[in-house]
């Protein structure tokens, strides 16, 4: 089952302003990318959501979730309640602050 728009937008929402960084998505394969100031740092699959999974992530948060998005995929912290603002802006911080910058792209 393909992720509803809506469930992918009110994420999208409980991240703007949280002071996180521009929050945006991507339709991808039928599912959706989460992006934090140009890096993708997780998937909406099912109309749930998975974050990727950091060093800086786990030991913050040791006894989070874990679950692969899609069928092969490797795991990512399962996103239960999305509906708790505060705990998803630390999550993403944390996150976001580990990955690398996105590459630039050639001509650029």
């Amino acid at each position: 089952m393909a992720s509803r728009l809506e469930y992918v937008q009110y994420v999208a929402e409980q991240l703007s302003g949280a002071g996180v960084g521009e929050i945006s998505y991507k339709k991808m394969f039928g599912e959706y990318g989460l992006y934090c100031d140009g890096k993708i740092f997780a998937n909406i699959c099912d109309d749930q959501l998975f974050i990727k999974i950091t060093e800086a992530g786990r030991s913050r948060l040791p006894d989070l979730p874990e679950a692969p998005p899609y069928p092969g995929a490797k795991n990512y912290f399962l996103i239960e309640n999305v509906d708790d603002r505060d705990f998803l802006a630390a999550l993403t911080l944390i996150t976001c602050q580990a990955l690398p910058e996105p590459k630039k792209k050639r001509g650029k």
